[in-house]
């Protein structure tokens, strides 16, 4: 009997070495600006939200442990609006590892600044796809399969289409939810813009620049740092075709909020054409951090 257990138990670990969830999501709930409100509520809520994001399969893959997508979710308690619910900020942030390197390449970081959403201690938190079953893992859902599609998407020309529409079907469900940000017309910058736009003929250069990006142009920088650097630059330049026919959109701001430190450190070694031009594009499509792109041309 004692060896049979303890080859059961070598199986399963074996089984669990080669096969994980899709997320690695590291969670923090912070409720520093709460007062009067027993702080093992906000603990049990940060492991519910841990173990919906980890435990629960988001796809039909099968992922390495290795492979599992690294990102982290911090949720700022904002207001204790009554014994079950809170308003709060979220910010969402994904990373993706660069071929034959220890670096992660930053893929989203989004701040959203206005939810509101029950959570009772100890409840379990359900979600059913294609129906709005509770705010708080409508939320969940929408950005973890962002996260899923973005991430697949710097893999193969839109491969992380499967996963924007669920994305976009969680946004749908929520329609007539009283929360925020799931409609076009609570404002120009929320979830319902952020899905809508991904999957919109316009910003087809963004998903495109998506994968040239990575796999064309950092994944091939460890062997050929100039072709690399060069599949990075057209790439960028390509976004210039969404720029000419969505101004200033919401959806590259979204992008360069996650790429523009990056960005700077890649043309900061380059040569000096590629520097001007990476300026050029820059100041035109994402003005908001012209300030930072000076940095290329001040670096040696």
């Amino acid at each position: 009997m004692r060896k049979l257990v303890l080859l059961l138990i070598l199986i399963f670990s074996l089984k669990f070495s080669i096969s994980a969830q899709e997320l690695n999501c590291q969670v923090q709930v912070l409720s520093q600006q709460i007062s009067g409100t027993d702080k093992r509520v906000f603990d049990a809520m940060q492991t519910a939200i841990f173990e919906f994001l980890n435990n629960k399969k988001w796809t039909t893959e099968t992922f390495k442990t290795e492979e599992r997508i690294d990102c982290s979710i911090l949720i700022n308690i904002t207001e204790k609006v009554s014994n079950d619910e809170f308003k709060a900020t979220l910010q969402v942030q994904s990373r993706r590892p660069i071929f034959k390197t220890s670096y992660n390449s930053p893929l989203l970081n989004y701040n959203d600044n206005d939810i509101q959403f029950k959570y009772v201690e100890n409840q379990a938190l359900e979600f059913s796809e294609n129906t709005y079953t509770s705010e708080l893992t409508s939320i969940l859902a929408f950005y973890a399969n962002l996260i899923i599609g973005l991430d697949y998407d710097t893999f193969s020309i839109n491969g992380g289409t499967p996963y924007l529409q669920k994305a976009l079907s969680v946004v749908n469900s929520a329609q007539n939810a009283s929360g925020k940000g799931w409609k076009a017309f609570d404002g120009d910058k929320n979830r319902y813009w952020i899905i809508n736009n991904m999957l919109d003929a316009p910003f087809v250069p963004l998903r495109e620049c998506m994968y040239n990006y990575h796999r064309k142009g950092l994944d091939e920088m460890v062997d050929n740092k100039e072709s690399g650097r060069a599949s990075i630059l057209e790439s960028i330049e390509n976004l210039k075709k969404v720029h000419e026919t969505k101004p200033l959109s919401f959806s590259l701001q979204v992008f360069f909020n996650a790429k523009s430190d990056e960005i700077i450190n890649i043309f900061s070694g380059g040569f000096s054409d590629e520097k001007s031009r990476a300026i050029n594009i820059l100041n035109e499509i994402d003005p908001t951090n012209s300030n930072k792109y000076q940095k290329i041309i001040a670096s040696q």
